[in-house]
């Protein structure tokens, strides 16, 4: 009997270790199955993969300014992904593996500059994406292989470069075959087709916030030299010891002033953004589906009170406030009575200018947004209670802060509203401001700055950022810069300031590349484009014209049709609505003829551009399949001299020669040339970039 209990053990020992065994190898198969990430080249932009989120691995030398970024953490679609990757601290330029994750577009896209990349910034587009560590998240399948909107399974070329696609049922389709992540919550994402990307518009992109810097005092904010600074508040600025004086303060920042024995005479009291249309066409598809005067500064004038609001200056203002503790606590009273003077003369209302206050040392920080108060009453009492922060002048931090913090919906920034920054500031700077502006400035905002007691020629040497204020304000002439000798004489400036924000027609930097242009095309009619391909290009015009913020005040658009004739669609004038313009392009009638595109040129320039508003952007867009019956060059560089912007669009038999010299300088970033009519969509997206690049850097003179 032992015997047998024996080699009962025996076996089931043995069925034990063999089950074990096979457990154990089962198990090293499955780690063996290891996810494999498809590599992508550095210049393929998000929105030309149709995944809505995937692993890739990127190559290494992506850091290149060829392969453009837009936004900050979370970046438009039309991003290079790699460079993004490098943008965002993922990776470096050594390459690795990313996570990206597809979302909604955003109203506005901010850039920066970060890890050695600059990203630029954009008014807003139709899909955006975000970037992360490149390891899988729980409970979602990632692809392979990834799905490209062409028939090829590699890095799509920007820019000029040719495509060849296979029309029709040659597109591979790989999205119906290839897993798509399911992530466990709920996110925007692109609808798989081959040929464009669409956003869920129920779904919004997570917003980034940020939770304001609180203000650093030091111990030394406590130490005072009275001594040090009693010669130059008593002699307001007139000797050298006050220059020598001001030295000391900017290297000692704990120093308050002492305050002088004087009195201050008090003057007598007295467009939500458009949404994106995220629909783009592809074959198949119906269309249409879906100066200042210097003589103004500093005369007095009684301030007028508005009690029911100025609802002749809707702007929405923010007020950077020296907090620092170089100015002193008197002259900080000085700076809070003025601003509630300004309060006062602006007729702050709903309907009219609101104005929101940050006060900088060390760090910025909001005393009140803009729904905060909605009269001159309330919101001057509530700055009569702000209380000195103190620390050194930290403008550029400011500015940072007011660019990615209170110019929000959430903090009552109306959209359809100038965006204004007033910087106060006490003699100088301590950071630098030039880049804080610049973001800034591509951000829509408008930099105003009052400088209270400039440098001396003896205090130069100290200034951190010689030329600060040229370098930040949003145009360099004159009209947003005021310099005030005294804080006892800020007063004075009340009313010039106040005529200046509420003056909308120059507040040139709340112009965006989509809102500031006069837009014609000048379409090809000839014969050899055929009825099926006219519509096919007026859904091109119609895809590039949806893009942009459509009135009388903003962008506006226009259509010449050529054979060897030409005829005039619609004039600048005509409409002041998008649906208005997206109809009348659908009503435009195939014509057919010759080509003589030389004198379509010239005719355009004639009957739309020089009717062009003096402060819009003059931008030809002409659109051919052939070469011209006659000579483009002379009618080109008329064009040119003439301030027209030309972009050059060649299809099938469209002559290079030709189209080069149309397009405005330089040609690759103007002309463009497809083999077919029906992969004219591939190129709305680069034509609005290239316009949006070329407006971002213009001159500020």
């Amino acid at each position: 009997l032992s015997s047998f209990f024996l080699k009962l053990c025996l076996f089931v020992l043995g069925v034990f270790l063999t089950c074990t065994y096979t457990a154990k190898e089962a198990t090293k198969k499955t780690k063996k199955a290891k996810l494999y990430v498809p590599q992508i080249d550095c210049d393929v932009k998000a929105g030309k993969i149709i995944n809505p989120e995937f692993i890739a691995k990127c190559p290494p030398g992506c850091q290149d300014v060829k392969h453009r970024v837009y936004g900050t953490d979370v970046y438009a679609s039309f991003s290079s992904v790699c460079n993004a990757a490098i943008h965002s601290g993922i990776i470096d330029n050594t390459g690795g593996k990313i996570l990206v994750q597809k979302v909604a577009g955003h109203s506005g896209y901010r850039g920066s500059f970060s890890n050695g990349v600059r990203s630029l910034s954009l008014p807003r587009w139709r899909e955006s994406f975000l970037v992360s560590e490149g390891k899988p998240r729980k409970g979602v399948t990632y692809p392979s292989t990834l799905e490209y909107s062409s028939s090829k399974s590699t890095a799509v070329k920007s820019g000029n470069d040719h495509v060849n696609v296979p029309a029709g049922d040659a597109i591979r389709k790989e999205y119906q075959t290839t897993p798509v992540p399911t992530p466990a919550t709920e996110m925007a994402t692109t609808t798989p087709t081959p040929t464009t990307t669409t956003t869920d518009p129920s779904t919004t992109a997570p917003q980034t916030t940020t939770t304001p810097a609180t203000t650093r005092t030091t111990a030394a904010a406590a130490k005072t030299r009275p001594g040090l600074h009693r010669a130059r508040d008593m002699a307001f600025r007139s000797t050298s010891t006050s220059a020598s004086n001001r030295n000391i303060l900017r290297h000692n920042t704990g120093v308050q002033r002492q305050e002088p024995v004087a009195i201050f005479q008090r003057a007598a009291g007295s467009p939500a953004h458009l949404a994106m249309e995220t629909d783009s066409w592809k074959p198949g598809l119906s269309l249409f589906d879906t100066g200042f005067s210097s003589k103004e500064e500093l005369n007095p004038k009684p301030l007028e009170s508005i009690s029911q609001g100025n609802q002749n200056c809707k702007v929405d203002l923010s007020f950077l406030m020296d907090g620092s503790w170089s100015i002193g606590k008197r002259r900080f009273q000085l700076q809070k009575r003025f601003l509630g003077n300004v309060a006062q003369a602006l007729g702050i209302s709903s309907t009219g200018p609101l104005m929101g206050i940050v006060q900088y040392g060390d760090d910025p920080s909001t005393e009140f947004n803009l729904k905060t108060y909605a009269n001159s009453k309330d919101l001057k009492n509530a700055i009569e209670k702000i209380q000195q922060k103190g620390g050194l002048s930290n403008v550029g931090k400011a500015l940072s802060f007011v660019n990615k913090n209170f110019f929000l919906d959430a903090n009552g920034n109306r959209g359809g509203a100038p965006n204004v920054v007033v910087v106060m500031v006490d003699g100088w700077p301590t950071d630098r401001v030039e880049e804080a502006s610049r973001l800034a400035r591509e951000s829509g905002i408008n930099i105003f700055f009052v400088t209270v007691e400039a440098a001396a020629q003896s205090e130069k040497q100290n200034v951190i950022e010689p030329n600060f204020v040229d370098k930040a304000v949003c145009r360099t002439s004159g009209f947003y810069s005021i310099n005030v000798p005294s804080w006892f004489s800020l007063h004075k400036v009340v009313q010039p300031l106040v005529k200046r924000v509420c003056d909308t027609d120059r507040l040139v930097c709340s112009k965006t590349c989509l809102n500031s242009a006069d837009i014609g095309f000048v379409i090809d009619g000839s014969s050899s484009v055929g009825t099926g391909n006219f519509r096919t290009v007026l859904q091109f015009v119609a895809n590039i014209s949806k893009e942009f913020e459509i009135s009388d005040t903003d962008t506006r658009i226009g259509a010449v049709q050529y054979t060897y004739e030409q005829r005039l669609e619609f004039s600048f004038d005509k409409y002041s609505t998008k649906q208005d313009v997206l109809n009348a392009i659908k009503r435009i009638s195939y014509w057919s003829g010759g080509t003589s595109t030389g004198a379509a040129i010239s005719y355009a320039s004639e009957q739309l551009f020089s009717k062009s508003k003096p402060n819009k952007r003059k931008i030809m867009i002409l659109i051919t399949d052939g070469r011209s019956y006659d000579d483009v060059s002379v009618p080109a560089m008329t064009a040119h001299q003439n301030g027209v912007i030309a972009y050059s669009i060649g299809v099938a038999w469209a002559a290079p020669d030709e189209l080069e010299a149309i397009a405005t300088d330089p040609d690759k970033e103007h002309s463009f040339f497809v083999d077919e009519f029906d992969n004219l969509y591939r190129y709305v997206n680069q034509l609005i970039q290239n316009i949006c690049t070329e407006f971002n850097s213009q001159p500020r003179n």
